[in-house]
């Protein structure tokens, strides 16, 4: 039998990929350590409550025994264990198989100079009628507050497998909320950076915001059509009527959080066609600085090049005051050069 882990979390130095295993009837959890197999046969025999079955980064040959008790579908058990799947909802026969991304916000000094502003994670979810196996891929996705919650409430857990699934869907979108708050001040600060008058920052230090904006999109944006299922009835008995309304309002907190998505990404969109405005505009001035310094000394480049020809006859070479004349008259025109290209703002 498989010791079940408080918290769902993993021990340091623990191998087994399975971190919950528990038997629920009547949304009360029955005392005991118990195997997946062990449990789901406990489950059948007495014909009422499920399993709930955590597992954390499982290799294939663990996840195909859980698989092999509950009958999981080999292609769910497949994506299962290679994640990086975007957020879908199967269905196979008698089961459901559900891909959440998780968020989580990366603390930092500024949105310009950090590396990851968001990191993201996976939990896979299958539902049967007397079962939900989870499998996390992320250390951030834990669910041992998830489950100690339920097992509080024993009516909520009472609801079934279907009840499970709520919690974790509200517990990844309340994860939404809270990394879109946060990502918000970020916007705000590079707004604040792009518009402030000689602001150093880059296209580059844009695009790196830019790229975490669509890692929030990849997680956010997708989730809402198996919401949308899971709220309107089409997956069947496996969701009864009284859980569907609370899917509802999962919904409507999932699309709360798209929408502020949705204006970082168009905000994150006119900052970086700002920015490189700015940097046109910057690469613009310095030509015009270049070609002006280049013009002011083109002037005594061409007085030393028809000098350096070595001309006999230049009269002003056996006169007493042609070297200081000519040195004054190229400073001359230089400082007047100068100040043409000062007063047009070319320097």
């Amino acid at each position: 039998m498989v010791s079940p882990v408080a918290g769902g979390e993993v021990p340091e130095g623990k191998r087994d990929a399975v971190v919950a295993c528990a038997i629920y009837v009547d949304g009360v959890r029955l005392p005991g350590d118990w195997s997946p197999a062990d449990a789901v046969a406990e489950v059948r025999a007495r014909g009422d409550g499920f399993v709930w079955v955590g597992m954390f980064q499982p290799d294939e040959d663990r996840i195909r025994d859980v698989a092999d008790a509950f009958g999981l579908h080999e292609l769910a058990v497949e994506d299962a264990v290679h994640a990086h799947q975007r957020p879908k909802l199967d269905r196979y026969d008698d089961n459901l198989f559900m891909v959440l991304k998780t968020l989580r916000f990366v603390e930092h000094e500024s949105p310009t100079t950090a590396n990851e502003i968001v990191e993201s994670g996976e939990i896979m979810v299958f539902l049967g009628r007397d079962y939900v196996v989870t499998v996390r891929h992320g250390h951030h996705s834990e669910l041992g507050d998830v489950r100690r919650q339920l097992e509080a409430a024993p009516h909520l857990l009472a609801a079934g497998p279907a009840m499970v699934l709520h919690e974790i869907a509200d517990r990844v979108v309340d994860g939404y909320r809270e990394v879109v708050e946060a990502f918000g001040g970020d916007v705000d600060l590079v707004e604040t950076a792009v518009f402030a008058p000689r602001s150093e920052i880059g296209v580059e230090q844009m695009y790196l915001v830019k790229r975490e904006i669509m890692e929030l999109r990849r997680a956010v944006m997708p989730l809402a059509a198996p919401l949308r299922k899971l709220s309107e009835g089409a997956c069947g008995p496996l969701v009864p009527d009284e859980v569907r309304s609370y899917f509802r309002n999962v919904d409507d907190h999932l699309t709360a959080a798209a929408e502020r998505v949705v204006a970082f990404d168009e905000m994150l969109t006119t900052l970086v066609d700002a920015t490189l405005a700015k940097v046109s505009l910057q690469q613009n001035n310095d030509m015009r600085r270049i070609s002006a310094w280049v013009a002011i000394i083109a002037v005594p480049t061409l007085v030393v090049g028809v000098y350096g020809m070595n001309f006999d006859h230049m009269p002003e070479l056996r006169w007493h005051y042609g070297y200081p004349l000519v040195l004054s008259v190229t400073l001359g025109v230089c400082l007047v050069l100068y100040r043409l290209f000062k007063r047009n703002r070319w320097l």
